[in-house]
């Protein structure tokens, strides 16, 4: 049976919070250099390190089966790769941007010249709202474009807002797209049930993870009488789970609950007269 080929990022913000999700998941992935691939026998996978913006194309066109790469890359690429679960890290928005006072909504953009590494993106995003404008593609570092005359404004990817300002320009309108790392596949994954059966056990195991980031298990000891209360505050994904204590009169009781409400909840718990509340984070889980 041939291993599955997933493609991960060799570089930028999306790599090395790829391979700690993957790794997180059971994945070996771990180069001791720079490896283009490396192999994960126990898993039967075969990792391939390329530049972000490649790994939509490769997937798309099924020289590989998965990969992990941004949303914005990913629809920018336009090939027939499909996004099959967000990842939850990489997040970031894409805007319009000029200078202050300059162009101050989107339909300023008609006619004019707007610079962007997303050309294909773009211009669907403007057919879409009827705006007809010339599009100046560049590589990077498009915020200078509107500086050196280049262009009137520009279309990127925007995380803090910082390189912006400090090249002069500001966003306006609403956000063009809201992007993040995505676990994307190809076609041709589904000629292979050996390829389908990997996709599925993969899918299963990144989301344990998100779900082991997102929760933690909360045990706490509860008085029978004040249960229905502690209940109504700690539903769990499915229900609690509840023991009977040596103590006469309570039990034990342990559930999950989103990892950052844990601490007001901790507090209503203990009101209704719950004890020995403790939290424990995931690893990993199926649900």
């Amino acid at each position: 049976m041939a291993p599955l080929r997933f493609a991960l990022p060799n570089k930028g913000s999306l790599s090395a919070p790829a391979a700690q999700m993957l790794s997180e998941a059971g994945y070996r992935v771990h180069r001791s250099g720079r490896e283009l691939i490396v192999a994960d026998p126990a898993n039967d996978v075969q990792f391939f390190f390329l530049r972000p913006r490649d790994i939509a194309v490769y997937v798309g066109e099924g020289s590989l089966d998965v990969g992990i790469t941004g949303r914005d890359l990913l629809l920018d690429s336009s090939v027939s790769a499909k996004e099959i679960l967000p990842l939850g890290f990489g997040r970031a928005s894409f805007y319009f941007a000029s200078k202050p006072g300059g162009i101050t909504d989107q339909a300023g953009l008609e006619g004019k010249r707007i610079a962007t590494s997303y050309p294909n993106l773009v211009e669907e995003y403007l057919s879409e709202q009827g705006i007809k404008a010339k599009l100046v593609r560049l590589d990077g570092a498009v915020e200078t474009a509107v500086e050196l005359g280049v262009a009137d404004a520009i279309a990127d990817v925007v995380e803090t807002g910082i390189t912006l300002k400090t090249s002069g320009l500001e966003t306006f309108g609403k956000p063009i797209l809201k992007s993040e790392a995505v676990l994307i596949q190809g076609d041709t994954v589904a000629e292979t049930p050996e390829a389908v059966h990997s996709v599925e056990i993969l899918h299963r195991r990144l989301q344990g993870v998100l779900i082991a980031r997102r929760y933690v298990i909360l045990d706490f000891d509860c008085p029978v009488a004040a249960q229905e209360e502690a209940f109504k505050l700690v539903p769990g994904i499915e229900s609690p789970t509840v023991s009977p204590l040596a103590r006469e009169g309570w039990v034990a009781v342990r559930s999950l609950v989103p990892r950052d409400d844990a601490p007001f909840i901790m507090d209503q718990l203990w009101q209704v007269g719950a004890r020995a509340i403790l939290v424990s984070s995931l690893d990993t889980c199926r649900i």
